[in-house]
């Protein structure tokens, strides 16, 4: 087998990296900085840039019993990172990555595609062999004498580096300063960064208890006790619902329902483990942290501790953590869910639950349904045939080989069913309004991007998230029972901006709550609304993180 220096092999390993794993960072810096005339200095710096860039780290791992199994590690990871990032633009941080450990099999399958496969083996399998087979010409050297090596190339990049940023001093500092989101494409640096960050969360230590909130919480006497279903939808945008004024008739039950569509409501964060676990929390999305819904209880504890009587089912991935210590039930599968075709549908969740109202008929109830909704990226999954009003669909994973009207197509349809979906929500709470006040509220809990500007499914870092990733589809629905000015919460629903932040607040509101950690102000229907986006202080009452 031919030999081959340690210097030789960190060169040539960082050449690859630059030129064959970050052609999605290129690709971003080039909508940014188009190639011509001094842009294309710039540009060709900044490749040199990052080549000693990873020269200089890689040079800090050349021992003769590290650099190898590193660089085969590093190129297997950084081929999948590369697929995703050139196919989907999907950032990975630590919140994706959480997304990503909390993914059970099935919708980890969705996203195996021919083209995946390619990438593994093209630029994971086969440069990993060629790796694991070259020989160290220099490994028996004295160790003398690679410190020096080392320290000599450690200096060459980063005399190289000195000199970039001296010479093109001004676009480096508008590359730092004001484009921060580039460097979030450079692979597979970014992506070890955002893993050592959640190695840390992880690590951290679990609290002994769970801080309690709301144990002063106490239901002020109603008229009549309150059956509420909180429906937990995925990646459904504000913008594909006709309530909302889409071209395309996607909600004609929920019209003819005459549901109140928030036409102005965002997200906390741009995936399901991020987003659940806050919309949920006490706090407002610049203090949710992972750690902090983590160790503090949510909405549900409060409600429990109120004595309401909840339950939820699942037919998405999980709760997040959110039911913990609430009864849960799993409905993807076909033993438990009477709905699957061969997928378990939303509406399975609706069955046996006149069976629960009735063991619960002196309480109040909260019922919390968490659909599979519009999970990506094979949308035309996730309705049954009966309802592929809008033709032809994307029938690929790789929504990229898709057009966009085939993308659009499918998506329309998934958001078909869940007008469905809520119809059959609301005819159940109809068949119980002679003994409560029935409510239903829906909710996604991220967007969605369809291919604009070439981004496709969730969980880009909130920072740089597209409108379509925070923008979310979220609707009311009020029985009799409940008196509500319905004319004056629709108007206020069109105009006004909310968030999931509002949802804490909003539904202890709606089951006459009394504690303090109610606010008034973030309530939707009892309440003003403050905006939704700059950070809120706790209230008096909300525990620290």
């Amino acid at each position: 087998m031919r030999k081959i220096t340690t210097v030789r092999l960190i060169i040539g390993a960082a050449l690859l990296l630059t030129a064959g794993y970050n052609t999605a960072f290129f690709r971003q810096v080039l909508r940014v900085y188009p190639p011509a005339g001094a842009n294309l200095l710039y540009l060709a710096s900044l490749a040199v840039g990052l080549t000693c860039f990873f020269t200089l780290l890689l040079a800090l791992c050349s021992s003769r019993y590290v650099l190898k199994p590193l660089l085969v590690l590093v190129f297997l990871v950084s081929s999948l990172a590369a697929y995703f990032l050139n196919s989907y633009q999907i950032v990975i941080d630590d919140n994706m990555i959480r997304n990503i450990s909390q993914t059970n099999i099935r919708e980890a399958a969705e996203l195996l595609s021919p083209l995946l496969l390619g990438y593994f083996l093209g630029l994971g399998v086969v440069p990993a062999i060629i790796v694991s087979r070259l020989r160290l010409a220099d490994r028996d050297d004295p160790w003398r004498r690679k410190l020096w090596r080392t320290a000599r190339l450690l200096l060459a990049c980063l005399a190289i580096l000195a000199a970039l940023l001296l010479g093109s001093g001004r676009f480096y500092a508008s590359f730092f300063r004001e484009h921060k989101p580039l460097r979030s494409y450079i692979n597979p640096t970014y992506m070890v960064y955002s893993l050592i960050k959640y190695g840390r969360q992880r690590l951290e230590r679990e609290p002994a208890a769970v801080k309690p909130i709301g144990l002063d919480a106490r239901l002020r006497e109603p008229a009549s006790k309150k059956l509420v279903v909180l429906v937990v939808g995925e990646a459904a945008r504000a913008d594909r619902l006709a309530l909302n004024g889409y071209r395309r008739p996607t909600t004609p039950r929920l019209r003819a329902d005459r549901v109140i569509s928030f036409a102005h409501m965002y997200a906390s964060g741009t995936s399901t483990a991020t987003a659940v676990p806050c919309m949920f929390s006490p706090y407002n999305r610049p203090q949710c942290s992972y750690r902090r819904c983590r160790r503090t209880e949510n909405l549900l504890d409060v409600l429990r501790h109120a004595g309401v009587a909840i339950l939820w089912r699942d037919n998405n991935s999980s709760s997040k953590g959110v039911a913990a210590r609430v009864p849960y039930e799993d409905f993807r599968r076909p033993t438990v869910n009477p709905v699957c075709n061969p997928e378990c549908r939303d509406e399975g969740m609706l069955a046996g639950l006149d069976d629960f109202v009735a063991r619960h008929r002196d309480d109040s109830i909260l019922i919390v349904l968490h659909q599979m909704g519009n999970h990506g990226p094979a949308y035309y999954r996730r309705y049954p045939p009966a309802f592929a009003k809008f033709k032809p669909v994307c029938r690929s994973s790789q929504l990229e080989q898709c057009s966009r009207a085939e993308i659009d197509n499918a998506y329309d349809n998934a958001i078909l069913y869940t007008d469905y979906f809520l119809d059959r929500v609301i005819t159940f709470l109809r068949r119980h309004e002679h003994r409560f006040a029935t409510a239903m509220v829906y909710l996604s809990d991220h967007g969605e991007s369809l291919g604009e500007n070439g981004i496709y499914l969730h969980g880009m870092p909130y920072f740089m998230a597209p409108e379509a990733q925070i923008h979310i589809a979220a609707l009311m629905w009020f029985g009799p029972g409940f008196k509500i000015d319905r004319e004056a919460l629709r108007r206020k629903a069109s105009r006004q901006r909310f968030s999931q932040d509002n949802l804490f607040a909003t539904m202890l509101g709606l089951f006459a709550v009394d504690t303090k950690v109610y606010r008034q102000s973030q309530d939707i229907i009892n309440g003003s609304q403050p905006p939704a986006r700059p950070a809120v202080p706790p209230a008096p009452g909300c525990p620290g993180g």
